[in-house]
């Protein structure tokens, strides 16, 4: 599975120079919990990613909050990306190597696609499991229905004492 195919295409930007307040209120409207921040260049540059937790922590959660602070001031390095054809494990190793949960999912000219979350590949890996566990079960139902149960002479069975002990036949 590529990140293209797992990642929400709804990506909703924002002016670098917007206010917290327009950022919260614009992540409420949108139900979305990011924004990639932009600049009003002509085309515009991604400047990085703003997520509510950025809002609460580096925005609201001082003293003298300020509304009206730019929302590219939140914004802490190099937007993170992977190209659309990356796999689960590199966008993981991506997030966990820059320490962060969201990443920029770009196409081969560089543009912005969508964007994938922590929660989206732990979702993607966890579906991977649960199919793998299935099989498993069906692998030995199947077994079970085409052999049928053993029934013959049973053997001395092995036990096992408690530690420090020698084991017994």
């Amino acid at each position: 599975m590529n990140i293209k195919s797992l990642c929400r295409r709804e990506v909703v930007g924002i002016s670098a120079n917007a206010g917290l307040r327009e950022a919260a209120a614009l992540m409420c409207e949108q139900h979305v919990g990011s924004l990639v921040v932009v600049t009003n260049d002509t085309p515009s540059k991604v400047v990085g990613i703003v997520t509510d937790r950025d809002l609460a922590l580096d925005g609201l959660g001082h003293d003298q909050p300020q509304p009206d602070q730019p929302v590219g001031e939140l914004v802490r390095g190099r937007p993170l990306a992977v190209p659309s054809s990356a796999g689960l494990r590199e966008a993981a190793e991506a997030m966990e190597s820059a320490g962060v949960r969201r990443l920029l999912v770009v196409d081969d000219d560089g543009g912005v696609v969508g964007i994938v979350s922590a929660d989206d590949l732990l979702v993607a890996m966890a579906e991977d499991l649960a199919k793998l566990a299935q099989a498993l079960r069906r692998n030995i139902s199947r077994e079970t229905s085409e052999r049928g149960v053993f029934t013959g002479a049973s053997r001395p069975r092995v036990t096992y004492p408690f530690f420090g002990t020698v084991a017994s036949q």
